[in-house]
């Protein structure tokens, strides 16, 4: 604070900084700050702007005011980003050493679901239900405290943004918590009607943790097809930059009739008018300026832009197409030579003859023989993907013209690719598995897969997609409980105490972070024991078909799965 006396600003008192200001022998405004990564933030509070408006005597009239408004909006947001980037800052360590535990929580969960996959299953499926349970207290809860206590939008005073005002309503918790209420019911049903199959479930996620342990490499190979997919998506967007780029700098003229003093000696007369930026300066001056030597005050030649060429657009297509092809490519790589390496197993009759490096035989067979199938699925898929992303592309065009017509015929043909899309997802994944056991080419393969699905479609149904909706509810459920468990954690006052720092300003940012990055993490790992689950399905379909259990065609299914059928394979007499 500067001022025109001789005072201890130290010691001074906010009435007394009032009144210094009232006598104009202090800065007109007296505003709040706070340390924000080490720079001093202005607080804009709405004890602030009191402040403003006191000391100018309400002078301000209603233009001036919404501007004020606007301003304190603009720098609250600025400050709320400051104070979460600081947040974030701060622990990063914490979120890093966070990270490290989630990696070794998966793979503890792996190893429990290959020794205690039932009691895990259910009880991730029961924590999942209490976690619902327990938000639906916490909704009900804060529904009734602020029910009872009604925070105003604009009067609350611990609450910052319009987001957290929302939440001091009463009917958005109660909204919440009807929502809340609505999905554990259906879960519950679905878990009552279909707890048999979830038992047949398990056995078939028994097998995959048993295939995936007698291989462990396979848990950690998922970190290079997406290091290899990182990458591609970093040179896609380079590339979609260098696209942007090409072309020639437009430029127009602008404010020329705002500009009475302008004279531009004939050569540019026209609002909007093509330029060129030097040539402007040279020919266009100020009249009114000494010897009119000046620069126009308010025309200019503004840059507008770059102007491509048509062959652009078909760059940006090619890219695209390319993008996508890759990215698939890549995934639909690591997945058949998952596939080769569980099929591998599931096809080995004592399986402690299981070859060491079955994982660097997959991997082999795959790029020796079949990068040329992969590349085929991986081709049909990116040209709907691309055929759906202009789709989207025409329906932003289009919303000037918007009616019911448009709308409906846009709304069927995304409705219809992305149907399409799914579908193919699943005819090639089935189709590399099935590459992976027999070695025929992609439409062989696809044929064989779906008329072999078809001929099971109800195992198809029940029993696979209840593992993937276990595999699902246990990601949930361990990127839900970290979560919870970080902001709770971040709550203790213990852990300030011991680490010697400060309190974060919001909690839940790095919580919710965490959440996310858990559930990404976990998603990685589940996706070798889905391939794995998926593989040994269509395996045990097929071995079912082929075999009968006699001596000369045993069954190459485990014991739990031939009790679980009752079925037997025959000994020599």
């Amino acid at each position: 604070m500067v001022c025109t006396e001789e005072v201890n600003v130290n010691t001074m008192t906010s009435s007394q900084a009032v009144q210094y200001m009232r006598e104009d022998k202090c800065a007109r405004f007296l505003l709040a700050s706070q340390p924000v990564l080490g720079r001093c933030f202005v607080n804009v509070t709405t004890a602030a702007l009191d402040v403003i408006r006191e000391v100018t005597n309400g002078t301000l009239n209603l233009g001036e005011d919404e501007i004020v408004d606007q301003l304190a909006n603009l720098i609250k947001f600025d400050q709320l980003s400051s104070q979460i980037v600081q947040d974030l800052v701060q622990s990063r360590w914490y979120l890093a050493g966070a990270l490290v535990a989630v990696f070794v929580l998966c793979f503890i969960y792996i190893l429990l679901l290959r020794w205690v996959v039932a009691p895990v299953v259910w009880v991730s499926i029961a924590a999942f239900l209490a976690l619902l349970c327990f938000a639906m207290y916490l909704c009900y809860k804060n529904f009734e405290y602020y029910k009872a206590n009604p925070v105003g939008l604009y009067q609350t005073t611990n609450l910052k943004g319009y987001a957290q005002s929302v939440f001091a309503k009463h009917q958005t918790w109660l909204v919440i918590l009807i929502a809340l209420a609505v999905i554990f019911l259906i879960l519950l049903l679905v878990v009552i009607f279909l707890r048999n199959r979830i038992s047949i479930a398990i056995a078939l996620i028994r097998e995959g943790s048993k295939a995936v342990t007698a291989v462990k490499s396979t848990i950690l190979f998922p970190i290079f097809p997406w290091i290899l997919q990182c990458a591609v998506i970093a040179y896609g967007v380079l590339v979609l930059m260098l696209l942007l780029s090409i072309g020639e700098s437009a430029f127009q003229v602008v404010n020329l009739r705002n500009d009475t003093t302008c004279s531009c000696g004939g050569v540019y007369t026209e609002e909007g008018q093509a330029c060129n930026p030097a040539n402007f300066i040279k020919v266009c001056h100020d009249t009114q300026s000494v010897g009119g030597l000046l620069p126009c005050s308010l025309a200019s030649c503004h840059f507008t832009g770059i102007d491509n060429p048509n062959s652009v657009i078909a760059l940006h297509l090619v890219n695209l197409l390319g993008f996508f092809w890759t990215m698939f490519f890549i995934s639909g790589i690591a997945d058949m030579m998952l596939a080769s390496t569980f099929s591998t197993w599931y096809w080995t009759f004592h399986k402690r003859d299981l070859p060491f490096f079955t994982l660097t035989s997959g991997i082999y067979r795959v790029l020796r023989y079949h990068l040329g199938t992969v590349a085929f699925g991986a081709l049909i898929i990116a040209i709907v993907r691309v055929i759906r992303v202009i789709l989207e592309y025409l329906d932003r065009k289009l919303k000037k013209f918007d009616n019911p017509f448009t709308r409906c015929v846009m709304c069927c043909c995304k409705c219809f690719f992305w149907c399409l899309e799914s579908f193919l997802k699943f005819i090639n994944k089935n189709a590399y598995i099935m590459c992976a056991v027999h070695g025929k080419n992609f439409c062989k393969s696809a044929h064989d897969a779906f008329s072999l699905l078809m001929r099971n479609i109800v195992r198809v149904v029940v029993l696979d997609k209840v593992a993937d909706f276990i595999f699902f509810l246990s990601k949930l459920l361990i990127s839900i409980g970290v979560g919870i468990g970080v902001y709770y954690l971040l709550e203790w006052n213990y852990v300030y105490e011991i680490t010697k720092g400060e309190r974060l300003h919001y909690n839940y940012v790095p919580a919710i972070i965490l959440s996310v990055a858990t559930y990404l993490i976990c998603t990685i790992f589940f996706n070798v024991y889905s391939m794995a689950v998926d593989t040994l399905f269509l395996c045990f379909l097929e071995d079912c078909e082929r075999n009968d259990g006699s001596p000369e065609k045993p069954y190459f299914m485990s014991k739990n799965l031939l009790k679980i059928l009752g079925k037997r394979n025959k000994k020599l007499k």
